[in-house]
């Protein structure tokens, strides 16, 4: 697995990519700055990096799972329910490929506002914003 840090103002989450092409292609772009965008308790931003959807492909998600979706080359954090939930699990509007998940409580995700600036880099390679 390939660390990680997800920074958004003075919050600092640690996950993790998993050996997949997509998370592959992911690490290989970073870092990675984008505009973060809120859908229900999931944050999505587009990136540089263009996949199709991987086997296991699946819009049922858990919490703290890592996604793609191609239609919006957007790379997404899920951290409870979305407005396609139909419990109080996170649900992606369509598939996404998994390409990690979180090594921390997502609990400071919630504070993240429409708008903010993210940032995506390899552990020990971050930097402010």
């Amino acid at each position: 697995m390939r660390r990680i840090l997800i920074t958004v103002g003075t919050t600092a989450v640690p996950a993790e990519l998993n050996q997949g092409l997509t998370a592959t292609a992911i690490f290989e772009a970073l870092p990675i700055e984008a505009t973060a965008h809120r859908w229900g308790q999931e944050i999505y931003f587009e990136i540089p990096v263009a996949a199709e959807l991987e086997a296991g492909a699946r819009a049922e998600v858990e919490v703290g799972e890592l996604g793609y979706w191609p239609v919006g080359r957007a790379f997404c954090i899920f951290f409870g329910p979305t407005p396609a939930s139909t419990d109080s699990r996170p649900r992606a509007y369509s598939p996404v490929t998994i390409v990690g998940r979180l090594l921390a409580d997502p609990t400071p995700l919630r504070a993240v506002k429409e708008g903010s600036r993210i940032r995506l880099a390899a552990a020990g390679r971050e930097s402010a914003l």
